[in-house]
């Protein structure tokens, strides 16, 4: 799970300040952002302290006792998004510099800002002054580089140079989505954590929490949807959950899919059928009037299908067929070819897998 760790020197931990009102492990704070109500809940219910993420407590304790023991390195934080990155280091530089926050930490996304002069201004700048701190030693300040795949190759080779002359100033914490895409210079001189998708189940309980704060009407089959829609990115179940409940009073399973425009699983298994059993002519009549109808999208249909495809019972070799040609099916529209078209393919593929099935039957 870690990777190479640079020496890290002991550290000056302000005493951070309690949280406005107890809450209790793994539970959602309430909303200080003004606005109240209006403000999203992605940052609403983010969580304040290192106690209050979801998930992922193996690598959230390793880090409190690296913090609490003075010997934090500079951190790689990697892995899908809306897992809990960015909250976690957040929560940790709130730990360190409590009141002091805004004036020791320099938070930058480097999607907008990837440049080398970012490197070579800024983040040069902000490690060689002097700490503003008011204990009896000086603290380390951070700096936190958000989305770091998006920089330049260039702004890395810099970076690393940045880093490696004020590591007794400042710490380095930096965020991506892929990790291949951060040069083996910089890797090497972080405690690299992979953050995993979120199990079902912490989302699951995350939304009920929230749900019960919010006073929304859910029930169990619109919070299965939200917390399969997810994928485990807890920032989308949170959007989705926030528009649906904007859109509609109750929130079922069918206005959450309506709201974001994925097919129902009932409507999967129709395809489905219509695919393995319909002549070509009746399944492309039948799915275009869905697709019509229900206003999905081509692409969202064969991906819900190619799961649905694991779930039936065929020949292995079949089934590694009729996968691959899906593969290359998505990929054709992923380059905005003719819907139409693709929709044929697709047509032709299950055709092509049926009269295998039958002759294999045979």
């Amino acid at each position: 799970m870690a990777g190479t760790t640079t020496a890290a020197t002991p550290m000056d931990i302000d005493a951070a300040a309690p949280p406005p009102g107890a809450y209790a492990k793994d539970k959602a704070p309430l909303s200080t952002t003004p606005g109240g109500r209006a403000a999203p809940w992605v940052e609403k219910y983010r969580p304040q302290s290192l106690g209050d993420v979801a998930a992922h407590r193996d690598i959230v304790d390793t880090i409190d006792r690296l913090t609490n023991e003075n010997r934090l390195p500079h951190l790689l934080l990697y892995g899908p998004p809306g897992t809990g990155k960015t909250s976690t280091i957040l929560a940790v530089a709130r730990k360190l510099y409590g009141s002091q926050y805004g004036n020791m930490i320099l938070e930058l996304n480097a999607s907008d800002e990837r440049g080398i002069d970012v490197v070579r201004q800024q983040i040069q700048d902000f490690a060689s002054a002097r700490s503003l701190s008011f204990g009896a030693k000086q603290s380390v300040k951070m700096v936190l580089l958000d989305e770091a795949d998006a920089m330049t190759k260039d702004a890395q080779f810099a970076l690393r140079r940045v880093i490696e002359k004020h590591t007794r100033s400042t710490r380095f914490a930096l965020i991506c989505n892929h990790v291949n895409k951060i040069i083996p210079a910089l890797q090497s001189r972080c405690t690299r954590f992979r953050f995993a998708p979120l199990d079902g189940t912490h989302v699951r309980d995350r939304l009920q929490h929230i749900i019960l704060s919010e006073g929304l009407d859910v029930d169990d089959g619109g919070l299965t949807a939200l917390v399969r829609l997810s994928n485990g990115d807890m920032r989308k179940a949170l959007n989705i959950l926030q528009s649906t409940h904007m859109a509609s009073k109750q929130i079922t399973e069918e206005a959450v899919y309506l709201c974001t425009g994925n097919p129902m699983q009932k409507d999967i298994e129709q395809i489905a059928f219509w695919l393995l059993n319909e002549p070509f002519s009746t399944s492309f009549k039948c799915i275009s009037d869905m697709k019509m109808r229900k206003g999905l999208a081509l692409v969202d249909i064969i991906r819900e299908v190619t799961m649905f495809v694991f779930k039936i019972q065929m020949p292995s070799d079949v089934r590694i067929k009729l996968i691959n040609d899906l593969a290359d099916i998505e990929y054709r529209l992923c380059f905005a070819c003719n819907d139409k078209l693709q929709l044929g393919a697709l047509i032709s593929t299950f055709t092509g897998a049926r009269s295998a099935m039958v002759a294999a039957a045979n």
